[in-house]
């Protein structure tokens, strides 16, 4: 077995297999309706072999079967990868959470909020900058354009519009020029401040993104198959949506894996397989180590799972939708902070979060225990996640 212990198959300890056949059943029920193509489903716990199990097919146009080493666009799912790079650098010492963003990019300087004045929204200087620390939570007054329809969303759609044909260099000083939602740190909302912490990545370090992650994260671990542009060689592994919706028939867009963006999106960009993500995983639920690798001090596993939200309130609109009751948010990730008051199981200090395509995995310090899901289903990724979740912890058996 190599180090990261994902070289076979098999319930691991204190889960049931009969239940995690159940869980298995219960997507290929999915399948056999056709409102999933295919999917990879993978659940670890206390050092264990994983169980992982590969369903349906990977290419609902070829009938390629899904299998382990199928390849997912995991949008959002970059997010924890490029926010564990933000605090590798600041254990080295060369970024302070504290500081105002513009201290390590300039541009961010000055920024200005919309706010409503009486004849419509105006723009006013910030009160306080935002900071390193906002931008992995979430609190900087960033937003996404598809969270709102006002003119200062559109103004950011046609910034996001241009972006994948930009490298972060060009798009980033974009982004910077659209003024604030909100005010910095006076509520979450969630946002592109994971893009600017790629870019924070590239100034600090004088490498681009997907080079500093190759060298630092994933050559460390072992993922051999998670990147921002995929070999021709490895286009016939990556999993694709049904051409239209299931539900409603309206066409599924997701990037093209084979025409690449010179964008390395921080908030969004990577691709990865079960395996992969869940070494990543392995060394957050090892508190920064996995076998003979370290990338974090335990002490900063801790304080990037914490919930650092506290009395800062979700922003009222689409974002709630992101953030339920029950939940806080760390840095990078959401943080369970009450047994009750969310629909879906899982221990307080649970952490998760998920991608645009319909991916997610969660990691469960209290109970040794993590799980990916791996599917495109963009539509219905908020139903597959609520499911998947469910069913791994009736798996859980001696909790």
């Amino acid at each position: 077995m190599s180090a990261t212990g994902l070289d076979r198959q098999g319930p691991a300890q204190g889960l049931g297999g009969d239940r995690l056949d159940r869980l298995a059943q219960a997507f290929q029920s999915e399948i056999d309706r056709r409102r999933l193509p295919g999917a990879t489903l993978l659940v670890g716990r206390r050092g264990q072999p994983d169980w992982v199990r590969s369903l349906g097919v990977q290419n609902p146009d070829t009938g390629v079967p899904m299998a382990p080493d199928s390849i997912f666009r995991i949008y959002s799912m970059t997010k924890p990868v490029v926010s564990v790079a933000v605090l590798m650098l600041m254990e080295q010492g060369k970024v302070l959470l504290r500081e105002p963003v513009s201290r390590y990019l300039p541009e961010f300087a000055d920024q200005q909020v919309s706010v409503d004045g009486p004849d419509g929204p105006v723009l006013v200087p910030v009160r306080r900058a935002a900071t390193v620390q906002d931008l992995l939570r979430h609190t900087a007054g960033l937003t996404y354009e598809f969270l709102g329809n006002s003119p200062l969303h559109q103004q950011l759609g046609k910034v996001a519009a241009a972006s994948r044909k930009q490298t972060n260099a060009e798009f980033i000083p974009e982004l910077a020029a659209v003024p604030l939602l909100l005010e910095p740190g006076s509520a979450w909302e969630y946002s592109r401040a994971t893009d600017v912490l790629g870019r924070l990545v590239e100034v600090v370090t004088g490498q681009t993104l997907g080079d500093w992650l190759q060298q630092n994260i994933f050559g460390p671990l072992g993922m051999t198959d998670t990147a921002f542009r995929l070999p021709a060689g490895k286009l016939d592994r990556v999993a694709e949506p049904f051409a239209h919706d299931p539900d409603g028939g309206v066409a599924m867009r997701v990037f093209s894996a084979s025409s690449p963006s010179p964008l390395d999106m921080g908030g969004g960009g990577l691709f990865s397989t079960a395996p992969d993500y869940a070494r990543f995983l392995r060394c957050l639920l090892g508190r920064g180590s996995v076998g003979d690798v370290r990338l974090l001090a335990p002490h900063t596993v801790d304080f990037m799972a914490a919930d650092h939200l506290g009395p800062i309130p979700v922003n009222p609109g689409a974002s709630r939708d992101l953030l339920g009751p029950g939940f806080g948010f760390g840095l990078g990730v959401a943080v369970r902070v009450h047994l009750g008051q969310s629909a879906e199981p899982g221990a307080v200090g649970l952490y998760y979060w998920g991608g645009l395509a319909g991916t997610a995995f969660f990691v469960d310090p209290a109970n040794g225990l993590y799980a990916v899901l791996m599917v495109q289903a963009p539509n219905q990724r908020e139903e597959y996640r609520a499911l998947f979740r469910q069913m791994v912890y009736a798996a859980v058996l001696d909790a």
